[in-house]
């Protein structure tokens, strides 16, 4: 839902990392990959009890997940990219979840299963829609830059960074946090089915 206004916020600053880092010879999939490596370090920080330093590799992952593609598109997007883009992306999603559900198992553990299982159903409807556009060589108009159909929703990348940034300052609250996010996260997934049938009919 946020996603729109924020890539509008960001673009200048994201556009001017890109071409700094293309000028000194990087590549968008190192980005990527550095990017996931820090999400994955937020993860590991969570696990271990320490949520609230995890905050700092984890707005730098979202950083460079904003990067890469604005660095790629400098160059020649490739197909590979938006492919390794995506599925980790989808990897971290899933580590952080999981990290809290570690770090405090008797707690957390159902709550984590919870929103893992919401983000399964809202992976599967954002990507299920994404390939059967691509087959009818459908465009998003509203993300026209992205490697493939980008389908919005009530919960998109934005709102669950703040989310997961939400659970990393008052992660006391993960429990009911996590339950509330996967009840959106339905109700995502319920307008993107919707919208899927409209689309294909």
């Amino acid at each position: 839902m946020l996603d729109r206004l924020t890539l509008s916020l960001v673009k200048p600053a994201v556009d001017a990392a890109a071409q700094w880092l293309s000028k000194r010879g990087f590549t968008a999939d190192q980005v990527t990959l550095a990017g996931f490596a820090l999400g994955l370090l937020a993860a590991v920080l969570v696990a271990s009890g320490h949520s609230l330093l995890a905050v700092i590799p984890l707005l730098a992952n979202r950083a460079l997940d904003g990067i890469d593609g604005a660095l790629a598109r400098l160059s020649t997007t490739s197909e590979r990219g938006a492919f390794l883009d995506i599925s980790l992306d989808f990897v971290f999603y899933a580590a952080i979840p999981l990290a809290f559900g570690f770090a405090a198992p008797e707690q957390n553990a159902l709550a984590a299963a919870a929103l893992l299982a919401a983000f399964v159903v809202t992976g599967t409807s954002f990507l299920a829609f994404a390939v059967l556009a691509e087959k009818r060589g459908l465009k998003s108009a509203t993300y026209p830059s992205k490697a493939f159909y980008y389908l919005g929703g009530l919960t998109e990348g934005t709102e669950t960074i703040l989310c997961f940034l939400a659970m990393c300052l008052w992660p006391e609250h993960f429990t009911g946090l996590a339950y509330f996010y996967a009840m959106l996260c339905v109700l995502t997934s319920a307008t993107r089915l919707h919208a899927g049938w409209k689309a294909f009919g």
